[in-house]
């Protein structure tokens, strides 16, 4: 068996343990952000402590889209990427985590969503409902 056979069932067998725990992670995602704080000051609740299984619970965190005529969700953290869907205003999002990307208005902050695809939406228009997400 190849190395390359080997490493791709290796990461599809992480990929359904993974789902099976209720952890799934996007590609990517777990990888930490760019210029975000160092892995050990990343915790994983609200109160900076890393948890059980339910703080990698994609519907934690919550936010409401602020922008006067929405915003368009993107594929990474930075304005320049493909489109993936438009978020009206008024819109209710699941935030998974937040990472450290392209400034919008002086704001670096973005966020992952998970409603029913993975994008990014800028923090400057989506306001938080409940805790603030944690780090990526």
């Amino acid at each position: 068996m190849s190395l390359r056979s080997v490493l791709f069932h290796g990461l599809a067998l992480a990929a359904v343990t993974g789902v099976l725990l209720g952890g799934a992670v996007p590609a990517g995602a777990a990888d930490g952000p760019a210029g975000g704080p160092p892995p050990a000051q990343q915790g994983g609740g609200p109160d900076g402590h890393a948890g059980g299984r339910g703080d990698r619970d994609p519907r934690r965190y919550e936010g409401v889209v602020t922008a006067s005529g929405g915003i368009w969700l993107r594929d990474r953290p930075d304005r320049g990427t493909r489109r993936v869907r438009f978020a009206a205003r008024g819109e209710h999002v699941s935030i998974y985590c937040k990472v450290k990307g392209d400034r919008v208005s002086g704001n670096p902050l973005w966020y992952l969503l998970t409603d029913g695809t993975w994008a990014w939406a800028s923090a400057r228009y989506i306001g938080n409902v409940g805790p603030v997400p944690r780090w990526c």
